[in-house]
């Protein structure tokens, strides 16, 4: 009786761990495929973006970028913001499948003992 109870413990966690891996595979690969990534706008970039702060003793001083350069510099920022967006979530997904490979065997191993135990 407390072997079977342990059993059904044993396969109740596991199966949690790999449906929670499955759950996050699906979002992790759902990031890759459209990332939620968060930038500023132009406008703002322009403005606050560009300002280096001030030394003590001294004042802030903002360099003079012509609209061209300011627009480049936007540019390759929203670029690596997408790029490290997307890194985080291959990240994601390398941890998620580990908790789907990890708790899977251990789940098989137990649900063939329970099946041999019932027969």
């Amino acid at each position: 009786m407390i072997k079977n109870v342990y059993i059904y413990l044993v396969l109740f966690a596991t199966l949690m761990m790999t449906i929670g891996g499955s759950v996050g595979v699906f979002m992790a690969a759902a990031d890759i495929v459209a990332p939620t990534y968060y930038y500023q706008s132009f406008e703002e970039y322009k403005r606050w973006g560009m300002e280096k702060p001030a030394v003590e003793g001294q004042e802030a001083v903002q360099p003079e970028l012509s609209e061209e350069e300011l627009r480049e510099k936007y540019d390759a920022m929203v670029q690596q913001e997408k790029s490290r967006q997307v890194e985080r979530a291959k990240n994601s997904l390398i941890k998620s499948f580990g908790w789907i490979v990890i708790p899977l065997p251990v789940f098989l191993y137990f649900q063939r003992r329970l099946v041999k135990k019932e027969a």
